[in-house]
């Protein structure tokens, strides 16, 4: 990728000085790391002005585009008010009006918001707020947890306890805590002839033996709903859900469902589990809840467990911390983005944009070495059939040379290529997201 002396300057700074994250540092070398200056819309621009269309919402967080003006303005008003102010013991009026709202979106079944600053702090709050319940219940023994295989909560070590992939867990294991793993209902490991429901069926019944045995000891099940992320976007039947539920309130265990990159209409509703005409104990969200703007995550739980905590023991209480714990900026922009979800009309919206965003990749999903073409809502995946073991990042750079910011991932289904554009994607953008995707693959081994 050619660089110009603007860019080049910024992105050695950049190489020498940051140390980048889920990045084999050496690799850039030889693969320029990609100096941003601004953006707008689904558009990010480098020192020189090229372009790169954001295909993946810049890690799965950009919901309305880059620099969307509402967001901005809300921004710039909470500014002149209030920057930030510690939680404990204290409050303000954007951590207030964004939990009774997120609260309202669950029909007040999740009516308590606990507030971190990512994703993983959110599964590390949702794991120890189940465990804290269970020993103020009386039950100290419940101390496990069960996860899907494929699953990714996050990589802080409790997070990563309950993350099945290698990539990730392997180098830090000694310091893992032990969680059980039971099958994903991802459709694309049934059996022939089986459909996606069916082979949900048969995941929830190989959890329900798990349960008998071990629910004594289990505190809670973690699932991420309908889509697992870094599995490959991973997708699944409802009715595994739906079956999870019925379990876990059989055998008396929690669970916890993980809608940080799912959560804020990616699915096609506005929370995933919705879809399964369910609640959960203990919701994770993030992501997405800024419109992308400002790190900020939420565990909204129901009354009951938030009555298990409220004592006049200092012990009893949930002992768990942030600094920017419900920052007032990163609650505002929360603010603006569940308005603008509101005064677009959002999820009615993107239904016809994901048909047509489906109607756009017709050849890409035709093309002889694409698996699995498959959509969610606003998320589209496939596998691509390659016996080169560097793909990902070929077919990342080839995608850069083409204008588009993609991301593929790799691992055990294969090499798995996906869309999860911001929601203000128009035609035009669509129709050359999907034309230089192909031009990108035939272009890469």
């Amino acid at each position: 990728m050619q660089t110009s002396t603007r860019n080049t300057v910024l992105l050695e700074r950049s190489r020498t000085a940051v140390w980048h994250p889920c990045t084999q540092m050496k690799q850039h070398e030889t693969l320029p790391i990609v100096p941003i200056a601004r953006a707008e819309g689904c558009w990010l621009y480098d020192c020189d002005g090229k372009r790169y269309l954001d295909a993946v919402s810049s890690w799965w967080v950009n919901l309305f585009g880059h620099a969307e003006p509402r967001i901005n303005a809300a921004l710039v008003d909470q500014l002149q008010r209030l920057e930030h102010v510690m939680l404990a013991g204290f409050t303000h009026e954007p951590v207030v009006a964004l939990s009774e709202r997120l609260s309202a979106l669950t029909g007040g079944a999740l009516g308590h918001c606990f507030y971190g600053s990512d994703g993983a702090s959110a599964t590390e709050i949702a794991l120890k707020m189940s465990f804290h319940f269970w020993r103020n219940s009386g039950q100290p023994d419940k101390t496990e947890f069960i996860s899907l295989a494929g699953s990714y909560h996050g990589e802080t070590l409790g997070a990563l306890s309950v993350t099945d992939v290698a990539l990730f867990k392997d180098s830090y294991a000694p310091l893992l805590r032990h969680s059980a793993l039971v099958p994903s209902p991802d459709w694309r490991r049934a059996a022939i002839g089986t459909s996606a429901r069916e082979h949900a069926l048969r995941c929830a019944e190989v959890l329900e033996s798990h349960l008998e045995q071990h629910h004594e000891r289990t505190a809670a099940l973690i699932v991420e709903p309908l889509v697992q992320g870094a599995a490959g976007m991973a997708m699944y039947d409802a009715e595994y859900l739906r079956q999870a539920r019925t379990l876990c309130d059989r055998y008396g265990v929690h669970l916890i469902i993980d809608e940080i990159m799912t959560g804020f209409g990616r699915t096609g509703t506005f929370f995933a589990h919705e879809q399964a005409d369910i609640r959960p104990d203990f919701l994770c969200l993030s992501k997405g809840i800024t419109g992308g703007y400002l790190p900020l995550s939420v565990v909204m739980t129901r009354d009951h467990i938030y009555q298990a905590f409220y004592d006049e023991s200092v012990t009893r209480a949930f002992l768990h911390s942030h600094s920017y714990t419900g920052n007032a900026l990163a609650c505002r922009a929360a603010l603006a983005t569940l308005d603008i979800f509101e005064q677009d009309d959002v999820i009615a919206a993107n239904r016809g944009r994901a048909q047509r965003m489906t109607a756009a990749t017709k050849k890409l999903a035709a093309h002889p070495r694409v698996r699995n073409f498959r959509s969610t809502g606003m998320i589209w995946a496939f596998e691509v059939d390659s016996g080169d073991p560097a793909f990902a990042r070929h077919f990342f750079e080839a995608a850069l040379a083409r204008e588009l910011l993609l991301r593929p991932i790799s691992g055990n289904a294969g090499n798995t290529v996906y869309f999860m554009p911001p929601y203000v994607i128009n035609d035009a953008e669509m129709e050359l997201l999907a034309a230089r995707t192909l031009d990108t693959l035939d272009a890469t081994p």
